[in-house]
């Protein structure tokens, strides 16, 4: 995969894309994680990248030459139409299933903002996606887009050391993960479930996915309303106490 990053502060992803998982991917050449400085496409002699708004008000909006100037450039191979990712709190939440939509594409560019905003024409006429990672704003895009990178990389099959892992996340088969215990066996008092010293692998995976749907219905029991259940598992969840009836009691 060919990863490109439309910032105006290209050193913010020098640690990131140098370190851990993304900085082994980035090794392996399972990955290539760019950032581009876009004011090196602006149109005039002062590398001017932003602008006043037309009919006033607050802020400087990113102009759209140096933007459709940098992703077009980027686009070395005619052959492979990148996605184009803005970065913007106005975007659909990002989410585990739209990282596991982006990591099966060649290319990605994303595009960091700052300033007010963008000229409503990139938005119009060159991205394919925008994505926020959250009901907040930030200074700028950068955070996110390392987000965005960070969670679509470790899903690229040689990435993860232990290729089940990314497929149990949280999120990723629709629940939250289930509990995990490593030694020693006892800490100050408190013991890893016997079930899972017992070697029985059937009746493990049977608890890890019984503590799985209760993670999910004491914490996020909206996910349940999607989530691939059994009859039989929606049977139990429906036989459970409500969480008010179990607060009374």
């Amino acid at each position: 995969m060919r990863i490109d990053v439309l910032t105006l502060f290209p050193e913010m992803f020098e640690g990131v894309f140098g370190a851990s998982i993304l900085g082994k991917a980035k090794e392996k050449g399972i990955v290539s994680l760019e950032a581009v400085n876009f004011r090196q496409y602006a149109n005039n002699k002062h590398n001017t990248v932003d602008d006043y708004p037309y009919g006033g008000g607050g802020g400087m909006v990113l102009k759209p030459e140096p933007v459709f100037a940098a992703v077009e450039d980027l686009q070395s191979d005619p052959g492979i139409k990148p996605r184009v990712i803005l970065m913007c709190p106005q975007g659909e939440t990002f989410t585990q299933q739209k990282a596991e939509e982006l990591s099966k594409e060649k290319h990605l560019v994303l595009i960091c903002g700052h300033y007010e905003g963008y000229d409503e024409r990139i938005r119009e006429h060159l991205v394919t996606d925008e994505l926020s990672i959250g009901d907040y704003v930030l200074t700028g895009g950068e955070i996110p887009a390392m987000t965005v990178i960070d969670s679509v990389v470790r899903l690229l099959p040689g990435v993860l050391g232990n290729e089940t892992s990314a497929v149990t996340d949280s999120y990723s088969t629709g629940l939250l993960e289930h509990p995990h215990y490593t030694r020693p066996p006892e800490f100050r008092g408190w013991s890893v479930p016997d079930i899972l010293v017992s070697g029985h692998h059937a009746k493990i995976d049977a608890w890890r996915r019984e503590q799985s749907l209760l993670r999910t219905l004491e914490r996020r029991p909206d996910l349940l309303e999607t989530a691939e259940l059994t009859a039989k598992e929606k049977k139990w969840l429906a036989s459970l106490p409500k969480r008010d009836d179990a607060e009374q009691q």
